[in-house]
């Protein structure tokens, strides 16, 4: 990242710190806490359990559920059910649009660019992303929920510019109409959707998202809905969504509730002649869930509670000195080097700065579900070094230490 997209993201999140802070001190906001973090841990202590529930329940709710080990059979599985779909709709595979909502668990699996390289055409429907992605290069995200929080309206306002053969102010509203406009042109092309989701109740065979820009309604409206979870989104039921979708809301926005919250337990359908159910009549003819691994498995319990609010990073030294560099790919801040270690091995987690965290704990101190990222980096530390994964200045000096009984 650039210093000064640095110095604005880290403007950006002190006015977002100014809006949080008061809000998580209030006691509604606590005693949801509270339970937010008995469901999320007691939801990974049994998630073997609730995989095999929500695979029944979905089935039960006509819903297609699919189990991909690895990101690769994940672009597997997606790209089969979209071929599944082209060929049924007898749709030129030159001129498939696919509506695409916000979601670090496409991002981890490169998902637009694996669909790209197909020849298939991706449009992302937040603005943030659809910003990033008319940005084109060094595009990579700096927060969870709002990933292009490091620009200003004059960047924006270039980016869209000269994407789109524009001459816009550099002010919000006649950006954010221009890009809307766009967007709902594109979409209206395509009849495949695709998102994430931010849980999963498996008892109720239902996933919940939410969002506040209303997108994801266009994009569980197409034909076909595809949608890509970890297997750590898993909780038992709907109500357990809900309080971690307010919960998450407080901690990445500083509101109390988002302005929408979808709950999709099933394809479109209506029983409203003579209560016989009929489908397919505005939304989804068809859902898809693909229940991600790639590595959640094998991963320690802790690194699975995470809510995706990105507070640690707003809070977090060292990614407001050096920004998404501190991260792994869509996980940003110390919990994204943590989980690399799962996702990719202990050399993702050094490279994507395992050794950057001053294991501080803000982290910790400032995550919803009170996440021991500093104690797991230490550990991880531990772990690499073992394996001769020190960097090389550490390795100086432990050789140092070692041969002359001296750092230097």
């Amino acid at each position: 990242m650039k210093e000064e997209e640095i110095e604005s993201m880290r403007k950006v999140f002190h006015n977002l710190k100014g809006r949080i802070e008061p809000l998580i001190k209030s006691p509604k906001i606590q005693a949801l806490q509270k339970r937010v973090i008995d469901i999320r841990k007691d939801a990974i202590d049994n998630n073997e359990e609730l995989l095999a529930i929500a695979k029944e329940s979905f089935k039960e709710n006509d819903i297609d559920c699919f189990y991909a080990n690895d990101d690769e059979e994940a672009r597997e599985i997606l790209l089969n059910l979209i071929n599944e779909e082209i060929e049924k709709s007898n749709i030129d595979k030159k001129e498939v649009y696919i509506a695409k909502s916000k979601s670090n668990t496409l991002r981890e699996i490169d998902a637009s660019q694996f669909l790209e390289e197909q020849g298939m055409i991706i449009v992302e429907t937040d603005l943030g992303d659809r910003i990033l992605q008319l940005k084109k290069d060094d595009n990579s995200p700096v927060h969870p929920t709002g990933p292009a929080s490091h620009l200003t309206v004059h960047d924006i306002a270039d980016i869209v510019n000269e994407s789109m053969n524009l001459d816009l102010p550099a002010e919000p509203m006649p950006i954010m109409e221009a890009v809307r406009e766009d967007v709902l042109n594109l979409i209206d092309k395509s009849f495949i959707g695709i998102s994430g989701t931010n849980s999963i109740a498996a008892e109720d065979g239902a996933v919940l998202m939410v969002h506040n820009e209303g997108n994801i309604s266009l994009v569980q409206s197409k034909k076909l809905h595809i949608i890509v979870a970890g297997i750590d989104k898993l909780v038992p039921m709907i109500e357990d969504c809900v309080s971690i979708g307010k919960l998450e809301t407080a901690f990445a926005t500083g509101k109390p509730l988002t302005s929408y919250i979808n709950i999709v337990a099933g394809p479109s359908k209506t029983a409203d002649i003579e209560k016989k159910l009929l489908k397919n009549m505005y939304g989804a003819e068809k859902v898809a869930v693909i229940l991600l691994d790639n590595g959640r498995k094998d991963a320690i319990k802790e690194c699975l509670w995470c809510i995706g609010c990105g507070n640690c990073v707003v809070n977090c030294p060292v990614y407001n000195v050096v920004g998404n560099e501190f991260g792994y790919h869509s996980y940003l801040g110390g919990r994204g080097v943590a989980l690399s270690k799962y996702l990719k091995d202990n050399k993702g987690s050094v490279d994507s700065g395992l050794y950057m965290c001053t294991l501080c704990g803000m982290c910790t101190e400032n995550c919803p579900v009170l996440t021991p990222t500093n104690k797991i980096i230490e550990d991880l530390r531990n772990t690499a070094q073992k394996e001769g994964l020190s960097r090389e200045p550490h390795k100086k000096i432990r050789d140092n230490i070692k041969d002359k009984g001296s750092p230097y």
